[in-house]
């Protein structure tokens, strides 16, 4: 077999000799043949591909751990791999480019002559119309379960929804919530926004740890929004769910932690695919007993008035048709009748679990 030298391998892949001699030394990419005596490096022709891969796929960032996994695999799976990382890569991205929009947005804040400071010309004086939200929060049991583990919560600054699981769900998910509630009456200064939140996911994190013991047979789902005045900051882990209604489009604001879901980003499943398959309630996160605290989604959205937002559990989701919650939450003329409408809805569906709703209207202030 006609073998080549390191040099001129290095010419015909457009890699220096010192990437590969790393690559070897790594592993990702040893040489055919290496010279007993000399420690000299040859390569076969056929291997040429399989450099400029190993390259490509260091500079996209795949781990090593990675690279040779995808190295082991046939064309058409590896395509899958490597479409899978980028997905990973991307969400990851996502999250830290809200953060990174939210601390630009406070930080600006505070800067003199910024647009969102009082004192800029033509900025909103003490006589700016304040808006507030008007809630509904209603749990039901369902048809099929004994007894129900989900809790919700609507007050005049939180809203919350968990759905908690195994033998302790219910203090499980009710514990979480409670965390959250002294949010409803702490003073909200634009600094302290995301500190307030950090103290609440940690004490919600600590109540289920207490219910649960060291498992994560025992936990609880959190989707809640805290209403800052101005915006709402959103918290997530799990598969509830946090939807807005705004012109008559419904948008799902939330991002389920499932594994269903996470292969659905991958593209290694389709929608209808999900919809049927047999692991669709497992969640890859969730608030447990076990390991260490998770990382939740924490995410600040602006609000218009005339929004209308739902959380619910997967109760709702997991049954009732997307074009169904959209027409429901629109026809509904408040927030009460859209909750009662909704969990109505899923127990026409048959009920198969626990379902909660909790509905909220971003309305202009009445005068004291």
């Amino acid at each position: 077999m006609e073998m080549l030298t390191i040099g001129a391998f290095a010419k015909a892949s457009r890699l220096s000799p010192k990437a590969l001699r790393l690559y070897d030394e790594l592993e990702l990419l040893r040489p055919a043949r290496v010279d007993p005596e000399t420690g000299y490096r040859y390569y076969a022709p056929e291997q040429l591909e399989q450099a400029r891969l190993v390259a490509w796929l260091r500079r996209l960032g795949m781990p090593l751990a990675g690279i040779r996994e995808v190295r082991a695999l046939e064309p058409a799976a590896a395509a899958r791999e490597i479409r899978a990382f980028w997905a990973r890569i991307e969400s990851e991205t996502a999250t830290r480019r809200d953060l990174a929009a939210f601390l630009v947005d406070h930080l600006s804040r505070t800067v003199p002559g910024d647009r969102n400071d009082p004192s800029f010309p033509g900025n909103p004086s003490e006589d700016t119309t304040m808006l507030e939200l008007r809630y509904s929060a209603l749990s039901d049991t369902g048809l099929v379960r004994p007894a129900n583990q989900d809790t919700a919560y609507a007050g005049t600054r939180v809203l919350a929804v968990a759905d908690g699981f195994g033998a302790g769900g219910a203090p499980a998910s009710s514990g979480a919530v409670e965390a959250l509630k002294f949010l409803d009456h702490e003073p909200l200064p634009a600094g302290s926004v995301l500190n307030l939140l950090e103290d609440a996911v940690q004490g919600a994190t600590q109540a289920v740890q207490e219910v649960a013991g060291p498992t994560n047979e025992i936990g609880t789902t959190l989707t809640a929004m805290v209403w800052t005045g101005s915006q709402l900051a959103l918290v997530h882990i799990g598969d509830s769910r946090a939807y807005l209604l705004r012109d008559g489009g419904l948008f799902r604001i939330t991002h389920d932690h499932t594994m269903v879901q996470s292969m659905l980003d991958e593209g290694r499943l389709t929608p209808e695919e999900a919809t049927a398959h047999p692991q669709r309630a497992l969640l890859l996160k969730a608030l447990t007993g076990s390991g260490p605290a998770p990382d939740l989604d924490v995410r600040l959205h602006d609000a218009l008035v005339g929004d209308r937002y739902l959380l619910c559990s997967d109760g709702l989701s997991a049954v009732v048709p997307e074009a169904t919650i959209r027409d429901t939450l629109a026809a509904a003329s408040t927030p009460t009748e859209a909750a009662q409408a909704l969990v109505g809805a899923a127990n026409d569906s048959g009920g198969p679990d626990n379902v909660s709703c909790v509905v909220a209207d971003l309305v202009n202030a009445e005068p004291e």
